[in-house]
């Protein structure tokens, strides 16, 4: 792999540094991600772009609480197609009638603003997207961070359910003109690079590339922490439209010659060999035959890691799973938009047929993306090499990628071909003394470690004749269950409401000064949404706002709510708190009189990056109901995180002196005045101060980075619902 950290052009089909009489800035209009943008911005301004997007699209964790904020600020119709889709929990038992509850209030949600309806089992989101939406040149947003279409020619991104609210608002996706950097695939295949620009694949190893891999590695584009992703487009990609009965809506995107990038990734398929991700992240990478051949040192490192995350709060062992020299694994998964693809789990009937998986521990569970696809794996005979392998077959489900299905034994290890593997994403419970873990692998490798009975295995250890079977696409499938407004609107239709569904508390604007209590303080280098706001059967709660804050934090830090309600209620404890740290404060800063005791009182806490992974908003409306009023970071792992505090009211703080000697701990109390002044005044920075229980006063500096005007008045108005409101 060679990277191009100046930039680079795109010169005969050729990545070059330079090009006789070529700018740079001009030649930065000719790739594809350019001219999609540019398309879709509403501003005078190329470089502040102001998008509104073609299509969008939710599935059932997020889209109750995006209808309820676009209800609040006064939706009456949805001015796109809106697709709402149910994968995530349709089969959590969790919660009584709680799942169909909110399917319910879907359907006539759909119905009555003139949606479209995906009923459980039918499709993970982004097949569906995938197989209906998807369109060369088109933008769409989902409240899913995988959304990701590029191989389709379609340029999507995932972010938290506050954007989607402001396009079924009429409003705009408000972002600077990201970078865009090349991934150059070479003839036959980072981090922090690539955040918050785009990915655009170029390059002529994408010929030899099926639109089914392409899209495997396309969604993966998320865990790098890019803006979106889009390719370059040719005649397999025209296939795939045809396939599905929609040929018209392809188009040939290639990027004009001497298009200029930011910088560059090129990238040799040759060299690529079968890959793991240990965990817990999927940066932990290496090949297959590495960890087989450094076993004992590489399952060390991580267990190493692990203990950074969870101390001695429980014993993290992979050694143990080590027989004979042999990594044992627990279980195998095939799930989901980046595992249940037809031309995966074909691949995987090729390896499996005629072997066996045995019937010791290890258990090989199968779920295809979409029901389509599913009746082509029955008719084909794929299903049948399968289940006499032992595989078990499910329906489509994304639960073994957020913990809601498919949890392991405590101690288990589990490879999956799904899109993450943090800490507890399997379903665990730390706090419960339990703790499973998840290495990413691609289904072949999966299938050939079935065959081997548990041990890990290199798909390329098995010498598989690959039958290349056909995909037929049966688009009746969808006619006969998928409810299709077409775009027209029922207002007589009433809303059905299960009684978990429940309305945003009201929310007040910002004060002129602020005193916030550090409620929770976490070192971690990285922070994921997954432990801000726990996945799998919390997500139950997901419709009522009060009762899923309960888990807020519950598995980094469980004293985290109790800490943020007593601030958010201003209990008897927190008001003499507050009265001692108005005495201090004053003693040591006589012109704060009588302003600490007036401050809008709030609680934050303090984190390094956080952000990492989900786009679920509810990782920031969940501080928000809570009484959160702001997040203290060195900086923010992603946009989407970012623009979710945002988009609640919460002010994102910046602390650029790192976490080692911190002016603040947890439990400090933190004054910041003015700060209603540097929102509305766009000021740079503002002057906070630190109050210990000792007495001890001092002062530093935080910043919110760049806000765009709207993002500022969202802050003012202490919510988005707030703002559109009024």
């Amino acid at each position: 792999m060679k990277l191009w950290e100046k930039g680079a052009f795109l010169s005969n089909g050729k990545l070059v540094e330079s090009v006789q009489g070529a700018n740079a800035a001009d030649c930065a209009k000719n790739t594809i991600a350019y001219r999609i943008l540019q398309k879709h911005n509403t501003s005078a301004d190329a470089s502040k772009l102001k998008i509104k997007f073609d299509k969008i699209t939710s599935h059932d964790i997020t889209y109750v609480g995006i209808i309820q904020t676009a209800r609040a600020s006064g939706l009456k119709k949805f001015p796109i197609p809106y697709v709402l889709t149910n994968c995530h929990n349709s089969l959590c038992a969790v919660g009584g009638t709680i799942n169909e509850d909110d399917h319910m209030f879907g359907l006539t949600c759909a119905q009555k603003y003139g949606g479209i309806y995906v009923p459980p089992h039918q499709a993970v989101i982004h097949q569906f997207a995938r197989e209906m939406l998807s369109r060369c040149g088109d933008m769409i947003l989902g409240s899913d961070s995988h959304t990701r279409y590029g191989a389709l020619g379609t340029m999507a991104i995932g972010e938290g359910g506050g954007e989607l609210a402001k396009q079924l608002l009429g409003k705009t996706y408000d972002v600077n003109m990201p970078g865009v950097i090349a991934v150059y695939l070479a003839e036959v295949f980072n981090n922090g690079y690539v955040k918050n620009k785009v990915m655009e694949f170029v390059g002529p190893g994408i010929k030899n590339l099926s639109a089914d891999f392409r899209i495997g590695v396309d969604v993966m584009t998320t865990e790098t922490t890019c803006l979106s992703s889009i390719w370059a487009t040719d005649e397999k990609i025209r296939e795939f439209y045809a396939i599905h009965g929609r040929e018209g809506d392809y188009s040939e995107l290639t990027p004009a010659e001497n298009a200029w990038y930011d910088g560059a990734i090129e990238i040799d398929l040759s060299e690529i060999r079968p890959m793991i991700a240990l965990p817990f992240h999927p940066s932990c990478a290496y090949t297959i035959d590495e960890v087989n051949a450094n076993l004992l040192d590489l399952l060390d490192e991580t267990e190493k890691r692990a203990k950074v995350s969870f101390g001695d709060k429980v014993q993290f062992s992979l050694k143990s799973k080590v027989i004979d020299g042999k990594l044992y694994v627990d279980q195998g998964v095939i799930a989901g938009c980046a595992g249940g693809g037809f031309e995966n789990i074909c691949a995987a009937a090729d390896i499996l047929k005629g072997k066996d998986t045995g019937n010791g521990k290890f258990l090989l569970n199968v779920y295809p993306a979409s029901m389509p696809v599913y009746m082509e794996l029955m008719k084909n005979g794929a299903f049948a090499s399968l289940v006499d392998a032992g595989a078990i077959i499910k329906t489509a489900f994304c639960g073994p990628c957020f913990g809601a299905g498919d949890t392991p034994a405590n101690g288990a290890l589990s490879i999956r071909h799904s899109t993450r593997n943090f800490p507890n994403r399997e379903g665990s419970k730390i706090q419960n003394g339990q703790l499973s873990s998840v290495a990413l692998m691609d289904a072949r490798s999966i299938a050939a470690t079935a065959a081997n009975k548990g041990f890990l295995t290199a798909a390329t250890e098995f010498d598989t004749e690959f039958s290349g079977k056909k995909y037929f696409f049966d688009k009746t499938i969808y006619e006969k269950r998928v409810y299709d407004s077409k775009g027209v609107a029922h207002p007589e239709v009433e809303i059905q409401f299960g009684p978990n569904i429940k309305d945003w508390p009201e929310m007040s604007a910002l004060t002129n000064d602020l005193l916030l209590k550090v409620v929770s303080e976490i070192h971690d280098p990285v922070t994921t949404t997954d432990e801000l706001i726990p996945s799998g059967e919390t997500s139950s709660f997901r419709s009522n706002p009060l009762g899923l804050a309960e888990f807020t934090l519950s598995r980094k830090d469980p004293a985290y709510v109790g800490k943020a309600k007593a601030v958010r209620d201003r209990t008897a404890e927190v008001t003499e708190e507050v009265n001692k740290t108005a005495q201090i404060l004053e003693s040591a800063k006589p012109e704060f009189a009588g302003r600490v005791q007036k401050a809008g009182l709030g609680s934050t806490i303090f984190a390094v990056k956080p952000g990492d992974g989900s786009a679920r908003e509810q990782a920031a409306s969940c501080q928000k109901v809570l009484g959160g009023w702001a997040n203290i970071a060195n900086e923010y792992a992603t946009k989407r995180y970012r623009s979710n505090l945002i988009n609640w009211g919460m002010l994102p703080f910046l602390y650029k002196d790192g976490d080692k000697n911190l002016p603040f701990a947890n439990g400090d109390y933190v004054f910041i005045p003015d700060v209603k002044k540097m929102v509305e005044e766009k000021l740079a920075s503002v002057k906070a101060y630190a109050v210990k229980a000792d007495g001890t006063v001092t002062e530093f500096e935080l910043s919110t980075g760049e806000l765009t005007d709207d993002e500022r008045k969202i802050i003012l108005a202490g919510c988005l619902i707030n703002f559109y409101r009024n």
